[in-house]
């Protein structure tokens, strides 16, 4: 199958794009997360498609993208005030519902739960695009499963070449990591599933009379995951990753010693910083290995260059690769989030 890469987008690229969706195969097309491999969220077999393309465990739930909140009918069964409330603050935007499911949604899409994920994007070809299709599409983020999630038509591309028909270039994602997923189904509570760019504290402020609470990770390995990214390694390099976490002159500290002993070794690692400690570190490791994330602090400059980070080197001599983290407050946790699963959990907290 040859890929083919609309760019700019056009209105009869955004028509052939629904005409495709409509015929059960697969579009990637930008929303202002990461990129998302779309189809049709009404239809098993299309989505079949999706896990085959990624690769992706098949118990791991898809999200329903719409257009605009009038959809909602089309994909929930009902919906709860909390996850109306939720929608009305921050959509279109990057936050995603787990409502009960509509019964014409395939068991496929949701890994077999009575609920399902629902957002409307904020990124104007996604929605646009949804609209011509006239479906809700499901989408989970158009890598290959394990992978860096792609924030440019060019990674969709590197993962995708060859096994989807056509990838919409919407240029780079402004937020750069996915959307926060909030369980929405519980009576007097809701529950962050995955951290993204509406954060803990801005979910609180919306409900300041009813428990906010965080839920990352699985009880049981048996379980099924509520939602995507809670139970696979995700984001990983092509090289082992180890986080060093704590402040920044431990950090800078702690990474020194450990370029200098992994050097010794004979090793090649790279670095993935803020400019301030790769400033403080120049001399010990060749700027070819090195990626700037923006200054030390800066959420949004790390998170929006996180998944191209990861990327960077894979290509390289390098032989592993060395990340500072960041505080995991704010949009920090969903940074530290990524990490965690990128490194397998290997974090040195310093």
């Amino acid at each position: 199958m040859e890929t083919e890469v609309c760019s700019p987008v056009l209105e009869k690229d955004i028509a052939r794009a629904a005409a495709l969706i409509r015929d059960g195969q697969l579009v990637a097309f930008p929303t202002e997360t990461v990129y998302g491999l779309g189809a049709n969220g009404l239809d098993a077999a299309a989505c079949a498609r999706i896990y085959e393309a990624k690769g992706r465990p098949s118990d791991n739930p898809l999200i329903l993208h719409i257009a605009d909140l009038s959809m909602l009918n089309e994909t929930a069964e009902a919906v709860p005030s909390t996850a109306a409330h939720l929608l009305t603050a921050f959509a279109p935007g990057p936050i995603t519902v787990v409502v009960p499911k509509a019964v014409h949604v395939p068991p496929l899409v949701t890994g077999g739960l009575s609920t399902v994920g629902v957002r409307c994007p904020a990124h104007d070809i996604a929605r646009r695009f949804i609209r011509a299709a006239g479906v809700p599409i499901a989408a989970p983020s158009a890598n290959t499963s394990g992978r860096p999630s792609p924030t440019a038509a060019a990674m969709v591309y590197a993962d995708m070449a060859g096994r989807i028909p056509l990838i919409l270039d919407g240029g780079s994602c402004s937020f750069g990591v996915e959307s926060t997923i909030v369980d929405c189904t519980e009576e007097g509570r809701v529950t962050i599933l995955r951290p993204g760019a509406v954060t803990y504290e801005m979910i609180a402020a919306e409900f300041p009379h009813i428990e906010v609470r965080m839920d990352t990770a699985l009880s049981s390995e048996n379980a099924a995951p509520r939602a995507p990214g809670m139970k696979y390694t995700h984001y990983a390099p092509r090289v082992p990753l180890t986080v060093f976490a704590g402040t920044g002159s431990d950090v800078t500290g702690a990474l020194r010693e450990e370029i200098l002993r992994r050097t010794a070794a004979g090793e090649r690692p790279a670095l993935i910083a803020s400019n301030e400690t790769i400033t403080a570190l120049k001399g010990l490791i060749p700027a070819v290995y090195t990626y700037h994330c923006g200054a030390r602090g800066n959420h949004s400059a790390f998170a929006s260059c996180l998944y191209d980070a990861l990327r960077h080197f894979d290509d390289t001599a390098a032989t592993s690769l060395l990340a500072e983290g960041t505080g995991a407050v704010g949009l920090g946790l969903a940074i530290m989030n990524r990490l965690r699963k990128a490194s397998g959990g290997d974090i040195v907290y310093v």
